[in-house]
């Protein structure tokens, strides 16, 4: 059977549709009575009963269901910084993503703003308009700095790069742990990639700023670079990295991602193809778990996993079983938060959205540790899960104005 060339595909499905997003009226202008409602000289009645309680603007305008997906380019997909023009159709087909399995109204934006002050100032102007916002495809460090600086908005900013990353890869760990018969604080994890996907799978996975009751941490943790092992003396670590000794690497191992596998029970990987061998497998601890989730090429083929030892294997290409899509989580963390009127996205909104995931494959294996990433069934759990942990937060309907 011929294989489809998807670029060639995409582009001409593009070219076809000029993208893939719309925008569509909720309401008929066929008459002059129509256009006197949803225009002047109606409107200014909402405008003033808003101008004089604000609280309803989230019951008179699109706000409380209206995410903007916002970036700059300087992280797209694996392709890299390659501007805000380029980062577009990635930005489209998240939103379009939003609408399909959350009935979320998602709007792309895109920015040439790449000082990390400029795009903060950004994201806050255009605030108003929105009930949360989904940055997307931002570099590190500077995609944590502009995180964290949001998070007074009053309404949920969510990085997704980094958290749905981390959700549905603990998902998935607890899964493979138990299609395997171990606890997750029983696993030796070794990570290699400590950009903002690798540092946010690392603080998930030791619990670190996660409610302890309703997290479990793995034993030990190393994470790696492209330089080798995060180890206390290296001299080339920036703030971020050397932030992630707090927690990892207690031994001060040092060394390469070869040495950092030996003994080791679980793989992630968040960086490059073709990193490891089958000789890499083999010197980790018996029947390990390997997520190998760099994109297009994993660090090491799920065939080549699977015949050095690995018992689960795990990647974000969908032509392999267990694949880490974001998309079985954002849509619905996103979907539980507006409904709550969540001003923020806590550690334990999270950590409900990986449980809920966990839990919906009733009798995981090997080879069937998450969900289809296109399953409508997924999102609605995911958000029942996260409004009812704002709920028990007390974070619930706080929202600003």
């Amino acid at each position: 059977m011929e294989t489809m060339d998807f670029g060639k595909e995409s582009l001409a499905l593009h070219a076809a549709n000029r993208g893939k997003w719309e925008v569509r009226n909720k309401i008929p202008l066929n008459t002059h009575l129509d256009l006197s409602l949803a225009y002047t000289p109606g409107v200014a009645a909402v405008s003033s009963e808003i101008a004089a309680h604000p609280e309803k603007v989230w019951e008179l305008t699109p706000r409380g269901n209206s995410v903007a997906v916002v970036s700059n380019g300087t992280a797209v997909l694996g392709l890299g910084d390659i501007g805000s023009q380029g980062a577009i159709p990635v930005m489209e087909g998240k939103s379009i993503l939003f609408k399909q399995f959350a009935d979320i109204d998602a709007v792309p934006i895109v920015t040439d703003l790449r000082d990390p002050q400029d795009l903060i100032r950004f994201v806050r102007a255009i605030a108003p308009s929105f009930g949360g916002i989904n940055l997307e495809d931002i570099k590190a460090p500077e995609c944590f700095q502009v995180e964290q600086a949001l998070q007074d908005l009053g309404i949920p900013v969510f990085h997704d790069d980094q958290h749905g990353t981390a959700i549905v890869l603990l998902a998935g760990l607890i899964n493979a742990a138990r299609a395997t018969g171990r606890k997750m604080t029983e696993l030796n994890v070794v990570i290699n990639g400590a950009g903002a996907a690798g540092s946010a799978i690392a603080r998930l996975l030791r619990c670190v700023g996660h409610d302890p009751t309703i997290c479990e941490p793995v034993k030990s943790l190393i994470i790696c670079d492209s330089k080798g092992i995060i180890a206390a003396g290296r001299k080339d670590l920036n703030r971020e990295k050397e932030a992630l000794l707090s927690f990892s690497n207690r031994e001060n191992m040092t060394g390469t991602i070869h040495d950092a596998l030996r003994g080791a029970d679980v793989f992630i990987g968040v960086s490059k193809g073709n990193l490891l061998t089958e000789e890499d497998i083999r010197r980790m601890a018996p029947n390990p778990i390997i997520f190998p989730m760099a994109n297009p090429v994993p660090e090491i083929m799920p065939e080549v996993a699977l015949k050095a030892g690995a018992a689960v294997v795990g990647t974000g290409r969908s032509d392999y079983p267990n694949q880490v899509n974001n998309l079985l989580v954002f849509p619905g963390i996103f979907r539980g938060a507006l409904d709550a009127g969540a001003a923020v996205i806590t550690p334990g909104m999270k950590i409900a959205a990986a449980h809920a995931l966990a839990r919906y494959m009733a009798n995981p294996t090997p080879d069937n540790i998450l969900p289809d990433a296109l399953d409508s069934r997924v999102a609605p759990l995911v958000a029942a899960a996260v409004k009812l942990r704002a709920i028990s937060e007390g974070v619930a309907n706080t929202r600003k104005n």
